[in-house]
C-alpha cells in the first residue's frame, strides 16, 4: 500500500477522541417518547345542540398539535360553519357546561364557504394548567352581562386539557339557527353558544393530556 495513502486513511488520535465523545453525548441524551410527534384529534358538535337540528348540523373540527422548541403549534381547522362569521376558541377544563377553568386562546373566522382555520403557538400538552397561589385584586374592565371579578379565586394547579369553540356573538348564533344564549366566552363577555368541543374524550383526560412536552 502506498505509504502516503495509508497516512491519510488512518484517523488521528484527535479524531478518534472527538468521535468517542460525540458517541457518548448521544448515548447520554435523555429520550422523550412521543415528544417529536404531531398529535391529531377531532372536535365534535356540542352535545347540547343535538336537540337543535337546524344549528350547524354538519359542523366538524380537526386539530393538530406539533411540537416546537419550548412550545407547541396547534392548528385548528373547522368546516360546516355559517359563512363569514367570527368564533372564539378556548382551552378549558371540561368540554361541557359548566366548563371549569377556561383560557381565551384566540379567534377563528369562517370564509364564504363556512370553513375556518387558525394556528396558535403556546403550551398545549400534558403540562397545560392554570394556577393562582393567592387571591389578589384583578382588573375590572367589563360590566355588562358577565362583569369582571374584582379579585381572582385562589386555586392549586388545575389542568386544562379540552378545547371549545363559541360563537363570538349571540346574534350570529340566532342567525345560524342556534340558541340565542349569551355566554362570557368572548373578549367583551357577550359570546353566543358553544358549537364544538372535545367531549369525544373523557372529562378528566382531554386530548391535550396525550401530548408530551
Amino acid at each position: 500500500m502506498n505509504p502516503q495513502f495509508q497516512r491519510f486513511a488512518k484517523p488521528s488520535a484527535a479524531v478518534t477522541i472527538a468521535a468517542s465523545l460525540l458517541t457518548m453525548a448521544f448515548a447520554s441524551a435523555p429520550a422523550h417518547a412521543g415528544a417529536t410527534e404531531t398529535f391529531k384529534f377531532n372536535m365534535v358538535r356540542t352535545p347540547s345542540l343535538v336537540a337543535v337540528p337546524g344549528c350547524l348540523p354538519y359542523v366538524k373540527g380537526h386539530v393538530q398539535v406539533k411540537p416546537l422548541v419550548g412550545a407547541e403549534q396547534m392548528t385548528v381547522s373547522v368546516t360546516g360553519l355559517p359563512p363569514n362569521t367570527d368564533f372564539n376558541l378556548f382551552v378549558i377544563q371540561a368540554p361541557n357546561a359548566p366548563f371549569g377553568m377556561a383560557w381565551y386562546q384566540g379567534d377563528i373566522e369562517s370564509d364564504y364557504l363556512g370553513n375556518g382555520s387558525r394556528k396558535f403557538i403556546g403550551r398545549f400538552n400534558e403540562e397545560t394548567f392554570i394556577v393562582a397561589p393567592g387571591s389578589i385584586a384583578a382588573p375590572d374592565v367589563h360590566h355588562d352581562n358577565f362583569p369582571d371579578a374584582g379579585v381572582n379565586p385562589q386555586t392549586a394547579p388545575v389542568h386544562t386539557y379540552h378545547l371549545g369553540l363559541w360563537f363570538n356573538s349571540a346574534a350570529d348564533a340566532v342567525k345560524a339557527g342556534c340558541p340565542g344564549n349569551v355566554t362570557p366566552f368572548s373578549g367583551e363577555h357577550t359570546a353566543g353558544v358553544q358549537v364544538l368541543n372535545t367531549s369525544n374524550y373523557p372529562d378528566l383526560a382531554g386530548p391535550l393530556l396525550h401530548v408530551k412536552p
